[in-house]
């Protein structure tokens, strides 16, 4: 009984302590970021951290803030979907990492709430769609590796990323639905092999730009 009792008290502490933080992000430093700061307040957030960048890649230091400061308990909420991830693979994978840490989400234009079991649903439909787009690109890819291997690639021993593979590498990275090691996985190669293989491929084509451009001075 007193084990219980312990677990119940300490159940009851952990929601009073929980608290809601905002996350909000703004595509230039020329946007305004109040609407959504408005709307993240008025959805009772107790800090909402705001990032502003210009590109998918740039860095996000206020959410690298926001995801360290969560506890079990918290629920992190956004404006709209598209400001916490760059693609759907991308969004679903930092919703089942909020998951596995005990973190809720609520989004408020889709009305999207893991506490409730509709909000449940819905992540689930997303991350079936997700895994669903993801063996589709598999699929692709792999008709397309055979299809290459079938037009007689030889010669001698090959690298472990022919030169169709490294362009499908170079493809589905650009993408950004897919993290590295799911691309390695794809390709039969190892992460470090897909970013060794990238920045080689980068740095051949900056060699090159270089000589054209002495070329023509």
């Amino acid at each position: 009984m007193f084990h219980n009792h312990a677990y119940l008290t300490s159940s009851a502490t952990l929601r009073i302590m929980a608290h809601a933080f905002g996350y909000a992000r703004v595509s230039t430093v020329d946007q305004d970021a109040q609407l959504q700061h408005d709307a993240l307040t008025a959805a009772g957030c107790y800090r909402v951290f705001t990032d502003t960048s210009s590109g998918a890649l740039q860095a996000r230091p206020e959410l690298d803030k926001l995801l360290d400061q969560l506890r079990p308990g918290d629920t992190l909420v956004v404006w709209r979907l598209d400001r916490l991830g760059r693609s759907i693979r991308h969004l679903i994978d930092q919703l089942s990492e909020l998951q596995e840490r005990g973190v809720e989400f609520r989004s408020l234009q889709e009305n999207i709430d893991t506490t409730t079991s509709g909000g449940r649903l819905v992540f689930h439909i997303f991350a079936s769609l997700a895994e669903f787009e993801r063996d589709l690109i598999t699929e692709r890819t792999n008709a397309g590796l055979a299809a290459a291997r079938a037009r007689g690639r030889t010669g001698g021993r090959p690298r472990l990323l022919t030169k169709d593979k490294l362009a499908t590498a170079q493809k589905l990275y650009d993408q950004q639905d897919m993290t590295v090691a799911q691309i390695g996985d794809i390709l039969g190669v190892s992460r470090s092999t897909i970013y060794r293989a990238l920045r080689r491929d980068t740095s051949s084509s900056l060699q090159n730009n270089n000589e054209h451009n002495a070329k023509l001075s």
